[in-house]
């Protein structure tokens, strides 16, 4: 009997990565859902040595430790720990665990630029929905970029944005990196500099920043005027806080990530911009990536396995 591998959603990983990992020997079980739900991976867990976590499902202690024979999880992303809050059990039990950070970076940044262009030429106030016939506006050229978390995708928006000519670009992180200061060109800034200075702000930290990372005291620092365009998880920003801004009119954003309450609802497209549901990461090249990525580090870590086990 074969070795399975467990594949949850049919977004990221190709029929063609699936032909892979059969041509390696493998069955394949797929739960063709976005959230499969804790009973249908507690179940479904059983047998499998391999799991690429496609979905947005949740892998818990009780999946965790119903994974009998369960070798390796690949997730289809950066922030492994918020879909796999049980990892530290499953890396006790010597479950190898990998995710694909490159692989969102450039779609990310593409559509935070994409964000920031559109909500500072008043696209959505001049286009057929829009009220208005000509304005001018703001553009990107001459404004202060602040990018607030320096990763993969802070770094990737830096290098984009300078062919737009901005003033200047300052970033936050909890480390500095003077390397990319001298290279690219910016400078660093404490965040309450960075708020209260930029007529733009990236904000791209993990999820791991913590609850209300931007609260009403941050955000009440974000100068007259000035846009959020946000890429972040929910929590990371303080909901309320940030809509009674927004209602005032102080200042403008943008993000991946819908806003609870309906009132926002109400807010001009020029004040507030959002997803229905996150899809600032969705286009065919990073799903092609995401799918060939994850497909062979999976491999990778099943062969790393079984080389560890001859050795012993």
């Amino acid at each position: 009997m074969k070795d399975q591998i467990l594949i949850t959603d049919s977004l990221f990983i190709f029929p063609e990565h699936e032909q892979i990992l059969k041509d390696a020997g493998f069955d394949i079980q797929r739960i063709d859902k976005p959230a499969a739900t804790e009973e249908e991976l507690i179940e479904d867990i059983k047998g499998k040595v391999g799991y690429i976590l496609g979905g947005i499902e949740k892998v818990t202690d009780q999946v965790i430790n119903s994974a009998d024979k369960l070798k390796a999880i690949v997730f289809t992303g950066i922030d492994y720990k918020s879909f796999i809050p049980s990892w530290k059990i499953a890396t006790e039990k010597g479950i190898a665990i990998a995710n694909t950070p490159d692989c969102p970076t450039h779609a990310v940044a593409e559509w935070a630029i994409t964000m920031a262009l559109a909500m500072n030429r008043n696209i959505f106030d001049l286009g057929r929905a829009g009220k208005k016939d000509f304005l001018t506006t703001r553009g990107l050229e001459n404004q202060k970029i602040g990018v607030v978390g320096f990763g993969r995708i802070g770094r990737e928006i830096t290098k984009m944005i300078q062919p737009f000519r901005p003033q200047s670009i300052s970033y936050y992180s909890q480390h500095k990196h003077e390397d990319s200061e001298q290279s690219l060109g910016i400078n660093y800034l404490e965040l309450s500099h960075l708020l209260n200075e930029s007529d733009i702000i990236f904000l791209c930290v993990p999820s791991f920043a913590g609850k209300d990372f931007l609260g009403a005291s941050e955000l009440a620092l974000i100068k007259n005027g000035a846009l959020l365009v946000s890429i972040v998880s929910d929590g990371v920003v303080n909901e309320t806080a940030l809509l009674a801004e927004l209602q005032k009119g102080r200042i403008r954003a943008a993000s991946d990530h819908p806003l609870k309450d309906s009132a926002a609802n109400e807010l001009p497209l020029s004040t507030w911009f959002c997803f229905k549901n996150s899809n600032a990461f969705n286009t065919f090249n990073e799903l092609k990536y995401t799918s060939d990525t994850a497909v062979q580090s999976l491999l990778n870590l099943l062969k790393t396995g079984e080389d560890k086990n001859k050795v012993n």
